[in-house]
């Protein structure tokens, strides 16, 4: 298996390989709904778009580099500024204000990869309290509305 490439290494090598990732999880999130996994489906869409951002986050480095100030240790004693971590790893704690920052229909499409991970881990919910869908046909639908979303980004890329 191929290791990542890390954005203080290469940038542009960690931006292709986080997109082409983008792209074979929305495959296999595609896969899934064909198959009724809607929540696995889920899943693989919101892994999708957080590639997806991590990718295009590397164009936007040097103000992100405001936000995500000082160093962190990683694996190995190494010292890394903390924007180049965040890009690599992409934690869900930051995924909305690196979309901000990019912003357009990033920003926008965020917010709803966010309702589908919440849906991944707790299902639909009749009453709306844990989960913003009651079913998951309404989950589906907006699952399918986020797939679509990042294969049109993907095909800018192309």
């Amino acid at each position: 298996m191929q290791e990542l490439p890390k954005p203080w290494f290469d940038l542009q090598a960690y931006k292709k390989t986080r997109l082409l990732e983008a792209k074979y999880e929305a495959e296999i999130a595609r896969k899934f709904l064909d198959e009724g996994l809607i929540r696995n489906a889920a899943g693989k869409t919101y892994q999708a778009w957080k590639a997806l951002v991590a990718g295009i986050a590397v164009d936007h480095r040097d103000k992100l580099k405001g936000l995500f100030t000082g160093k962190i240790k990683i694996k190995g004693g190494k010292m890394i500024e903390k924007v180049d971590w965040v890009i690599a790893i992409m934690p869900s704690t930051a995924l909305k204000i690196v979309s901000q920052v990019i912003g357009g229909e990033i920003s926008l499409y965020t917010n709803l990869a966010l309702l589908i991970h919440q849906y991944q881990y707790n299902g639909p919910d009749k009453e709306g309290i844990v989960s913003p869908y009651t079913n998951d046909e309404i989950a589906k639908n907006d699952i399918i509305l986020l797939l679509n979303e990042i294969e049109k980004i993907l095909s800018t890329y192309s």
